[in-house]
């Protein structure tokens, strides 16, 4: 099985680092910004970033576990833990989403007035500044990686862009408007859209827990690489599937018969090196199979 690279592992666990202390950092300002102003928008946004930091903590330990290689009792790599993470996540996101639209419902039956909407607005705009930067970094590392687990974390950092601006607008409105019924609107709406996400997550991690096949792009690129080299006739059932940063790939090579099993031996291998040269991470497992007459 091909081993991630050492500038590889190093990009996860620096992205998982940085995720934890940008979270850390964007609690300490919300939580004086929520204090200074008690908006329900500006608390839901607090509360996404308490579970992004709760989420990039199990991150940073499922990278952690999941970049070891392959032992004796676990022969496919420990590369499924991020999904185990993904779905602890999502349970953790789903169950504050219900408590936060708790949270709006209340604040409609009690109205409570929007306080120094300026220190409000000035924290929410640094931590936009620094969730895009974030954001671009684990961009970057997801590109380089293809790590499932950065990549659900940069959802929820590209949720936050999307939560921190309805804060704004919320701010704004009550600063200027004095519509302070649209903070609980917009406290709903954030609700609402992180159940969204922790929908999403839970049907991804789902996915990879119960060895989905790759989508049916991929499956063609494989089979259009595999059937290019010249020697080979056919192939059958391909099997596919991911595990963290890893993809495995099960197939029968028909061949012709007349081959040599030393032929067919280099044949097999010369199509397990093309498919890693697209999918430097994956693991080839090939049946020989002579072609009926």
């Amino acid at each position: 099985m091909t081993q991630i690279s050492l500038t590889d592992a190093r990009s996860l666990r620096l992205a998982t680092y940085a995720s934890v202390a940008v979270a850390s950092v964007l609690i300490g300002l919300k939580l004086f910004a929520w204090w200074e102003t008690r908006s329900v928008s500006l608390q839901a946004s607090l509360i996404d970033s308490l579970l992004d930091a709760f989420a990039s903590l199990i991150n940073m330990v499922a990278v952690y576990h999941a970049l070891k290689p392959a032992d004796a009792e676990h022969r496919f790599g420990h590369g499924k833990i991020e999904s185990l993470a993904g779905l602890a996540q999502a349970l953790c996101i789903g169950g504050s989403s219900l408590w936060l639209l708790h949270e709006a419902r209340d604040r409609f039956i009690n109205h409570e007035p929007i306080e120094s909407t300026g220190v409000g607005l000035i924290v929410i705009g640094i931590a936009m500044v620094l969730t895009v930067l974030l954001i671009a970094y684990q961009k970057h590392v997801v590109k380089k990686t293809g790590s499932t687990a950065i990549a659900a974390d940069r959802m929820h950092y590209q949720s936050d862009l999307l939560i921190n601006s309805a804060v704004i607008v919320s701010l704004l409105c009550a600063e200027f408007f004095q519509w302070e019924l649209i903070d609980p609107v917009f406290g709903v709406l954030i609700g609402l859209y992180i159940l969204w996400m922790a929908w999403l997550i839970t049907l991804q991690a789902f996915n990879v827990l119960m060895d989905r096949e790759m989508d049916d792009e991929e499956r063609k690129k494989i089979l259009s690489i595999i059937k290019s080299h010249p020697e080979v006739i056919d192939v059958r059932d391909l099997r596919t599937r991911t595990s963290g940063l890893q993809q495995f790939f099960q197939l029968h090579l028909v061949m012709n018969p007349d081959l040599s099993l030393r032929q067919a031996d280099r044949v097999a291998e010369e199509v397990e090196k093309e498919v890693m040269k697209a999918y430097p991470k994956s693991q080839v497992m090939i049946r020989l199979v002579p072609v009926v007459k």
